[in-house]
C-alpha cells in the first residue's frame, strides 16, 4: 500500500523519514464480534525516534484506519515539534529578560529603597553601656 500524498508532504515538512515509522496490522479488541476477533483491521504506527505510537481502529476498513492512524501520527509529531520549538523560544526569551540592562526607573528605585533600607538599619546598634 501506498501512502497518501497528502500525508507524505507533511512528514516531508517536518524532515521525518518513512524508515523510521514502523507500521504494523493487528486484531483489534473491544465489541465487534466475530468479525473483530478475525480481521487485523487495527492499524498501529511508532515512530522509532520518539517512541511515539498510534493505534487506529475506528472503522472496519484497514485502509480507512491506515489513513486516519497516518493523519493522527503526523498531528501528533507536529504538536511535539511545535511544543518543543515553543519551549525553547520562552527559553531563549526568558534569559534575555534575566540578562537585559535594568531601565533608569528601575536603577531609580533600587537606589532609594537602599537608603530606605539603610536609614532603617542605621537606627539599630550596639546596646549601649551606662558605666
Amino acid at each position: 500500500m501506498q501512502i497518501p500524498t497528502q500525508i507524505s508532504a507533511r512528514l516531508t515538512a517536518l524532515g521525518l523519514r518513512l524508515d523510521d515509522i514502523e507500521e504494523s496490522f493487528v486484531r483489534g479488541s473491544g465489541p465487534g464480534g466475530q468479525k473483530i476477533n478475525k480481521t487485523s483491521s487495527t492499524v498501529c504506527l511508532r515512530h522509532r525516534p520518539t517512541g511515539l505510537e498510534v493505534r487506529c481502529q475506528r472503522e472496519r476498513s484497514q485502509a480507512a484506519n491506515r489513513e486516519e492512524a497516518w493523519a493522527e501520527l503526523c498531528s501528533r509529531l507536529e504538536h511535539q515539534i511545535r511544543s518543543a520549538a515553543a519551549s525553547r523560544q520562552q527559553a531563549r526569551e526568558a534569559d534575555r529578560r534575566r540578562n537585559r540592562q535594568k531601565s533608569y526607573g528601575q536603577k531609580v528605585a533600587m537606589v532609594v529603597s537602599k537608603r530606605h533600607r539603610a536609614r532603617h538599619k542605621a537606627g539599630r546598634g550596639r546596646v549601649g553601656t551606662d558605666d
